[in-house]
C-alpha cells in the first residue's frame, strides 16, 4: 500500500468520479483507475461501486475511508515539520524597523536568535512604518517593528509593544497652556511632526480631520528625539507619544482634547509565518517581556 494510492482513493470519494480525481491530482484517469485497482486486489476488498453513472463508495470503502485521511494527514504533518526543521537550520529572515529605531529589546531578541540560529540568513530594513506594514502585508517582510493607528490589513497579526496616547510636546520650562490643549490652539501654532505614515502621526492625522480639517505641520522631523531637540530650540510645539517625552526632562508631554485614538507600537508578522518567523517572535516576545 501507498501513500499515493491513498490519496487517489480519498480524491475519487470527494469528486464521485475518477475522471475528476485524475483532473485534481493532476494525473490520467487509466492510471488512477490501475492504482485502484492494485489496492483493492492488496486489500482484498472492493473499494467503489462502479455499476451506476456515477462512482459510489462500498461499504468496505466508507469503513477504509477515514483511516485514509487521518494516514494522509499524518504524512503532511512529517512534511511540513521536516520543512520548518530546515527552514530554521538553513532559512532566511527578513526584519524591519522603524527608521531611527532604538528600541533595546528589539536589538536584544535579534542577538538572541542570532546566536541560536547562526546558520538563518538574516537582513533588517529601515523605512517607514507604512511602507514596513505593507511590506509584511505582501510577504516582503517576514516580520517588522512598526508604528500604527491600530487598524492593520488583514493577515498581519501583531503583539503590542507600546499602546499610548499622543500629546502636544512643549519645553518644560515655558508655559504649558493648562492641563491640557485643544487642536483649536495647535492650529495656531507651528507643529513639529513625525513624517506621514507614522503610527503617532495617523493617530494625529485623523483626530485633526475629524476635528474640522487636516493640519499641515511646519517642520516634518526623522525622529523623535530630533522633534524634541527642535522643541527645545524654540521651534514649536511637537506631537509625540507620553512616553517618548517622559524620557527628557526637558519638555513637557500635554495631553490633547481632540485626540482620543491611542498609537500603538508593535511586532508584526504575516498570518503564514516561516518557521524562522514563528522563533523569532517567540524570542521577541520573551525580549519584550510578554504580550498585550
Amino acid at each position: 500500500m501507498e501513500l499515493r494510492q491513498l490519496e487517489y482513493f480519498a480524491a475519487i470519494a470527494a469528486e464521485g468520479s475518477f475522471t475528476a480525481a485524475a483532473a485534481r491530482i493532476h494525473t490520467t484517469q487509466p492510471n488512477i483507475s490501475a492504482q485502484i485497482r492494485s489496492l483493492e486486489r492488496e486489500l482484498g476488498a472492493t473499494l467503489f461501486d462502479r455499476s451506476g453513472r456515477s462512482v459510489r463508495l462500498t461499504d468496505a470503502g466508507r469503513e477504509a475511508l477515514p483511516s485514509a485521511r487521518r494516514a494522509l494527514a499524518a504524512a503532511d504533518d512529517v512534511t511540513r515539520l521536516v520543512a520548518e526543521v530546515a527552514g530554521l537550520v538553513r532559512g532566511r529572515l527578513s526584519v524591519g524597523m522603524v527608521e531611527g529605531c532604538t528600541i533595546a529589546p528589539l536589538f536584544a531578541a535579534l542577538g538572541t536568535f542570532r546566536s541560536t540560529h547562526p546558520q538563518i540568513e538574516l537582513s533588517l530594513r529601515e523605512s517607514p512604518s507604512t511602507e514596513l506594514i505593507a511590506s509584511v502585508a505582501d510577504g516582503r517582510l517576514d516580520i517588522a517593528l512598526a508604528g500604527h493607528g491600530g487598524d492593520l490589513p488583514p493577515g498581519v497579526s501583531a503583539m503590542t509593544v507600546i499602546a499610548e496616547r499622543v500629546v502636544a510636546v512643549m519645553p518644560a520650562n515655558g508655559r504649558v497652556p493648562g492641563r491640557t490643549v485643544d487642536l483649536a490652539l495647535l492650529r495656531e501654532r507651528s507643529l513639529i511632526c513625525l513624517p506621514g505614515g507614522a503610527g503617532i502621526r495617523s493617530v494625529f492625522d485623523a483626530a485633526a480631520v475629524s476635528a474640522g480639517g487636516p493640519i499641515r505641520p511646519a517642520i516634518e522631523a526623522s525622529s523623535p528625539e530630533a522633534i524634541i531637540e527642535l522643541v527645545c530650540s524654540g521651534m514649536g510645539v511637537g506631537i509625540l507619544s507620553e512616553s517618548i517625552v517622559a524620557d527628557d526632562e526637558r519638555v513637557a508631554g500635554v495631553p490633547i482634547r481632540d485626540v482620543d485614538g491611542t498609537a500603538h507600537l508593535g511586532l508584526l508578522w504575516g498570518s503564514r509565518p516561516s518557521a524562522a518567523a514563528a522563533r523569532f517572535v517567540e524570542v521577541a516576545t520573551d525580549a519584550f517581556g510578554g504580550t498585550e
